[in-house]
């Protein structure tokens, strides 16, 4: 554990270090601004999408309406700027070499890789979340609102909601950085990776919108970036959380395992 620890803050360190975590963080916290923003110069809103219609109730909701807009192209590409490169990158600039022949074992440095990968998803989201309810808060005030079932939800108690919904969509975006992980270990190329973990999270959402596929609807991992939706219920709606959770750790732990195969099998001499 302490080997991982230490690879785990180098990897935090490095990433510190590189422009396109900053491009990833800067947009999912420019995204809420912007649409708050676009709101003030016009009298309707996105009607059509949950919660859509209560936009201007409280600053709280802000965050949950950007969240639905980011799910197709946004966060699975912040997602993919860094776990597709994590690897890839070292192997095109010549430096996994070198980092695979220091004392540490492979699978801690391969834990350590996730582990700042998936931390960056999590910040990703927090950051859009935080900023979303200030920017919201600012411009529509810190008010109740009205839930999915059309009962009243006061301020606080919609603050915790929000924080619970952002914990459970972080959960299958996970399984789009692991995705990312794993084509980027494999193909060692950077741009091929972040452009397949795009193409897969796209794919997943295009399935499930094809007539005929109702059946593998709910395991499609698209599908749980809806799940948030239980909390703002009520009563709560568990079902779909719980499926969230454990259809998402499918699709993390497969590539995330497949990833960590080739990673401590992969030939030093060749890279």
């Amino acid at each position: 554990m302490i080997g991982v620890a230490r690879v785990y803050r180098w990897e935090l360190a490095k990433l510190l270090a590189q422009k396109r975590t900053y491009l990833g963080l800067g947009t999912a916290m420019i995204v809420p601004v912007i649409f708050v923003v676009v709101l003030q110069f016009q009298s309707g809103g996105p009607t059509d999408v949950p919660l859509g219609r209560y936009i201007r109730d409280s600053g709280v909701v802000t965050p949950l309406i950007v969240l639905l807009f980011m799910s197709i192209w946004g966060f699975p590409l912040i997602a993919a700027l860094v776990a597709g490169d994590i690897v890839a990158s070292e192997s095109h600039n010549g430096t996994l070499k070198t980092i695979l022949t220091r004392s540490r074992e492979r699978g801690q440095v391969f834990a350590g890789k996730a582990l700042a990968a998936f931390t960056y998803t999590l910040s990703a989201v927090v950051a859009m979340g935080v900023v979303g309810v200030i920017a919201g808060s600012i411009a529509f005030g810190f008010h109740s609102f009205t839930s999915l079932s059309g009962t009243p939800v006061s301020a606080v108690r919609g603050l915790a909601l929000m924080l619970a919904s952002l914990a459970v969509y972080v959960v299958p975006l996970a399984g789009i950085a692991a995705f990312g992980l794993l084509v980027s270990t494999v193909t060692r190329n950077s741009a091929a990776s972040v452009v397949s973990t795009l193409m897969f999270a796209l794919f997943m959402q295009l399935i499930g919108v094809l007539p005929g596929t109702e059946s593998i609807r709910p395991y499609l991992l698209g599908t749980q970036f809806d799940a948030w939706h239980g909390f703002l219920r009520t009563p709560t709606d568990w079902t779909p959380v719980v499926r969230a959770m454990w259809v998402s750790a499918i699709y993390i732990f497969v590539p995330l395992f497949g990833a960590y195969l080739v990673f401590v099998r992969r030939d030093v001499a060749g890279d």
